[in-house]
């Protein structure tokens, strides 16, 4: 028989999988799935534990996917916390624990919802699992692994749910049909080293940095669009490292990060930011080295019958109308748009990474009925 949603989260809370240990979370969720009919496959790759399910027939066209990860972040001082991280506490309906909101929960709604539809109303068509332990970290074995596995494979989704937490304050309040693109740049400036009273016999590689930065800054890159807000650069860090306050340093660093919509991309953002960097250079005498990862590429999946299917289910089970949104931080959704289109649902995120995480039960509940009723309307 399949397991209620909030016992399967409370069992899967109980695995101490930080990001990249398992913990045991996959390993019960295959359980779970093979008791239902799946076919499972581990795509384990890089000391990355990942977890391929399928119900139905292999290539079908007509094939929901699901993603989502068991992984967590670290608790931080356990002795912060009021109960045990991996307790799963429930109390006067709240379930505490780490991963009960990001996202164990969402991972138990989706796989209590499959195992129950597939059981009692075998759908025409397949259901597919992309489970992954490694979102919470460097992200290169997780999704991205399922995702070879399955072009290796011959495996295929339609469309695919990601189950993170979407809703700022209320259940059903949003959903997530887009995401930002992350760019991150670790700046050098190196300059000649130099007493602090006579600058000309040193070229000061801070002025050049601070130059840099605040061209940077100053330019606004956007005025957003139709579903994204405008891009935004900020500066995160300034380190000189430099303790005397007469000796002009050789060399000064920065970071930064840019969240940019659909107008940009990776590749013309660094070609921007390599190019500011050379005017610096040319009138500092500095050289600057740039060190620069895209973690993610802006992408939409434009409202349509996707999204529409998903509100609709979401409304009928909540009584409200997500908002379609791009906002936020970057998720798997960003790898799996290259797969097949792709939109967000989950929870409520309020408590996501903090001490003491938890989620009402209720919204577990919900959140299960809401992707049981997305399954049934799809596959109608």
């Amino acid at each position: 028989m399949p397991k209620d949603p909030v016992a399967l989260t409370a069992e899967l809370i109980r695995c101490p999988s930080v990001t990249p240990e398992e913990g045991g979370a996959l390993q019960l969720l295959e359980e779970e799935l093979t008791a239902a009919g799946f076919a499972c496959a581990r795509a384990d790759r890089g000391g990355v534990a990942n977890l391929f399910a399928r119900w139905g027939e292999k290539g079908h066209a007509r094939t929901f996917g699901f993603n989502g990860h068991t992984d967590v972040v670290p608790v931080g001082d356990r002795a912060a916390w009021s109960r045990d991280p991996f307790g799963a506490e429930i109390d006067a309906g709240i379930l505490w624990g780490r991963g009960a909101t990001d996202m164990k929960s969402g991972v138990a709604a989706f796989v209590s919802a499959a195992t129950h539809f597939v059981t009692e109303t075998p759908p025409e068509g397949a259901v597919i699992l992309a489970i992954t332990g490694d979102e919470e970290g460097p992200a290169q074995d997780g999704t991205k692994a399922l995702l070879d596995h399955m072009q290796a494979e011959g495996e295929r989704m339609s469309v695919c749910l990601v189950g993170e937490p979407t809703c700022p304050e209320e259940m059903g309040e949003m959903m997530k049909i887009g995401r930002r693109g992350s760019l991150s740049a670790w700046v050098t400036v190196k300059g000649v080293q130099g007493h602090a009273a006579y600058p000309h016999r040193a070229r000061n590689p801070c002025h050049a940095l601070v130059r840099l930065f605040d061209r940077l800054a100053g330019r606004r890159l956007d005025e957003g669009t139709d579903h994204f807000d405008a891009s935004s650069l900020q500066v995160v860090s300034l380190d000189v490292g430099n303790p005397a306050t007469n000796v002009i340093p050789a060399e000064a660093r920065g970071l930064l990060n840019i969240r940019f919509n659909d107008l940009h991309d990776g590749a013309s953002l660094t070609d921007w930011l390599t190019r500011e960097a050379a005017e610096v250079d040319r009138a500092f005498g500095t050289e600057t080295r740039l060190e620069i990862k895209v973690s993610g590429e802006a992408f939409l999946t434009p409202p349509g019958p996707l999204s529409d299917l998903v509100a609709e289910a979401v409304e009928a089970e909540t009584g409200r109308r997500p908002l379609l949104s791009t906002t936020g931080g970057t998720s798997d959704a960003r790898f799996v748009k290259d797969h097949c289109p792709v939109v967000e649902f989950g929870l409520v995120g309020k408590t996501m990474h903090q001490v003491d995480e938890h989620v009402p039960v209720a919204q577990i509940t919900q959140l299960s009925a809401v992707y049981r009723r997305i399954l049934a309307a799809y596959f109608a």
